[in-house]
C-alpha cells in the first residue's frame, strides 16, 4: 500500500472509529438506564444490568455503523479540502491513492458490518434471550415476593401466594397480555422452576389455562400438570424469533436440510443488505466531497448533516419498499455512481474569445 493510500485510509478509519466508539458508549449507557428495573425490581446486580445492555447493542450498532463510516469519510475529506491537500491530490495525479483508500475503507467496513449482521447479532440475541430466561427463573424461584404483583416483562404479570420447602411455590398466577389478539392466564395450586439442560421450565400443577380472544370468545383448559418455558414468559413478544438467534451458517444448514423457505431467504438477504448500505453511502460521500471546490456561499449545509438526512431517507425507502430492505442501498449506489461518473468525466476546455 502506497504512502498516500495509507495516509488517507488512516484518516477515514480514525474519524469513523472514534465516532463509532463514542456513539456505542452513549447508547450502552442509555440501555443501562432503560434496563435499570433489572436491579431495582428483579433483584439482579449491576453485572447483569451491564451484560443485558451489552447484548442489546449489536442491532443498534448495525443501524448507525454505516452512518459513522460515512461521517468519518466526509469529515476527513472536508479537512483535506480546508487544508488544500485535496487540491494537491487532484493536481498531482494522486487520485489513484484516493480511490485505493476509499476501496480499502469500504471493504473493511463491509466485512465488519457483515460479520455483525450474520454472526454477532444472532449470537447476541441468543445470549440475551438466555439471560432474560435466567433472570425470570431467578425471579420466580427466589426473588418474587409473595402476594405482590410483579412485571417480568412488559405484558406479563406474576403473583404467588407463598413459598414452601425445596423451592415449591403455592398459588401461582400469571397474566400474559403480550399478544393483542389473545390473553392467556395461568392459575395453578403449586409451581416449581426446574432446569432442563440450558433451558428453564416452570412446572404448574393442578390448575387452569384460560384464553380470552379479541372477539370475546373464552376457553379454559384444566390440567394436573402443565410445563411452561420460562424463556417464553421472559420475552417481550409472545413468540421467540428462532431465526433471529441463528447465525447465517446455521440458517444455510437448515435450508439445505429442510428446503429454502422464504423466511430464511429473506433473513439472509436482509443481513447482507447491511453491506450494501456501507458501499452506497461511502460511494455517495466520496462523489460529493472528494473533489475540491472554490465556491463560497453565505449558508452552507454541513455535509455531516447531509449524510444523516441521506441515511434517514435510505432507511425509510428500504422499510416501505415492496422490493426488499436493500432497495434504498441500491439507490444510494446508483446515485453515488452517477455523480462520481459525472464528476470524473473528462471535459474539453471552452474556447475563450478575446475582443481585439
Amino acid at each position: 500500500m502506497r504512502r498516500l493510500t495509507r495516509y488517507l485510509t488512516r484518516l477515514f478509519a480514525s474519524d469513523a472509529l472514534i465516532l463509532f466508539g463514542i456513539v456505542c458508549f452513549l447508547l450502552w449507557l442509555v440501555n443501562c438506564l432503560r434496563s435499570f428495573d433489572v436491579v431495582s425490581v428483579k433483584g439482579q446486580g449491576f453485572g447483569t444490568l451491564a451484560l443485558q445492555a451489552l447484548y442489546t447493542m449489536p442491532p443498534l450498532a448495525l443501524s448507525f455503523f454505516y452512518i459513522c463510516v460515512g461521517i468519518g469519510v466526509v469529515r476527513a475529506l472536508t479537512a483535506l479540502q480546508a487544508s488544500h491537500e485535496l487540491h494537491i491530490i487532484h493536481t498531482s495525479n494522486g487520485l489513484g491513492g484516493l480511490w485505493r483508500a476509499t476501496v480499502a475503507t469500504c471493504c473493511t467496513a463491509v466485512a465488519l458490518v457483515l460479520l455483525f449482521a450474520h454472526f454477532v447479532e444472532p449470537l447476541a440475541n441468543k445470549q440475551l434471550n438466555r439471560l432474560s430466561a435466567e433472570v425470570a427463573a431467578d425471579l420466580v424461584s427466589s426473588t418474587l415476593k409473595p402476594n405482590r404483583f410483579t412485571q417480568v416483562t412488559p405484558g406479563v404479570i406474576l403473583l404467588i401466594g407463598g413459598r414452601a420447602d425445596g423451592g415449591e411455590i403455592t398459588e401461582f398466577f400469571a397474566d400474559d397480555r403480550r399478544d393483542p389478539d389473545t390473553r392467556r392466564t395461568y392459575i395453578a395450586a403449586s409451581a416449581r422452576v426446574v432446569s432442563v439442560g440450558e433451558d428453564y421450565v416452570l412446572e404448574l400443577r393442578d390448575g387452569t389455562l384460560q384464553y380470552s380472544e379479541a372477539d370475546g370468545r373464552y376457553s379454559e383448559i384444566r390440567f394436573s400438570r402443565y410445563d411452561v418455558s420460562v424463556e417464553s414468559l421472559a420475552q417481550q413478544v409472545a413468540q421467540v424469533d428462532v431465526l433471529g438467534e441463528t447465525d447465517s451458517f446455521g440458517l444455510i444448514a437448515r435450508a439445505i436440510e429442510s428446503g429454502w423457505e422464504p423466511n430464511i431467504v429473506k433473513r439472509l438477504l436482509d443481513r447482507s443488505a447491511e453491506g450494501l448500505r456501507v458501499l452506497g453511502l461511502v460511494l455517495l460521500v466520496v462523489a460529493m466531497a472528494g473533489f475540491p471546490s472554490g465556491n463560497r456561499t453565505r449558508f452552507k449545509l454541513p455535509l455531516e448533516a447531509l449524510v444523516m438526512l441521506v441515511a434517514f431517507g435510505e432507511r425509510g425507502i428500504s422499510a416501505y419498499s415492496p422490493l426488499g430492505t436493500g432497495t434504498g442501498a441500491i439507490m444510494l449506489i446508483l446515485a453515488g455512481g452517477a455523480i462520481l461518473a459525472f464528476r470524473v468525466w473528462p471535459r474539453h476546455p471552452r474556447a475563450v474569445a478575446v475582443a481585439s
